[in-house]
């Protein structure tokens, strides 16, 4: 099941401490970019950073497209629903500067998780409901 759905922004000012020796945006960074996006959506689609918890990333690809150095002062990180699955969350990701260039486009897979075993558990209707862009409320 394919969205069309607009993407969830949240701007990022890049730090001196993302640089590697390279003086450019190390790549584990860019991940950590997509993390505070992705939790971000996620809190602001299900009603608060507590329902987060709920959910664990099982996978994300990434492509690189650019560097970041911190003559891009900052990025616009964009998350938006994939796909939905019995259990699963897929999310369509990516990394912009300033002028819209791409610098990294991603795919994640999020699972509910049952909090009482660890294990995973089906989305709920009120879930779907909020992920594909309507109403917490069933």
């Amino acid at each position: 099941m394919e969205q069309a759905l607009s993407a969830f922004e949240k701007r990022i000012e890049l730090r001196w401490s993302d640089l590697d020796s390279s003086r450019h945006v190390n790549n584990a960074v860019y991940l950590s970019y997509l993390e505070e996006v992705r939790s971000a959506w996620l809190a602001n689609a299900l009603g608060g950073l507590e329902s987060v918890d709920d959910f664990v990333l099982v996978h994300v690809e990434i492509d690189f497209k650019r560097e970041l150095t911190l003559a891009d002062e900052a990025v616009v990180a964009r998350c938006r629903l994939g796909s939905l699955g019995n259990s699963s969350v897929r999310t369509l990701e990516e990394i912009a500067v300033a002028g819209g260039e791409v610098a990294a486009a991603a795919e994640a897979v999020l699972v509910a998780r049952a909090p009482d075993t660890g294990g995973s558990r089906p989305l709920t209707q009120a879930e779907r409901n909020a992920l594909a862009g309507g109403s917490l409320s069933s």
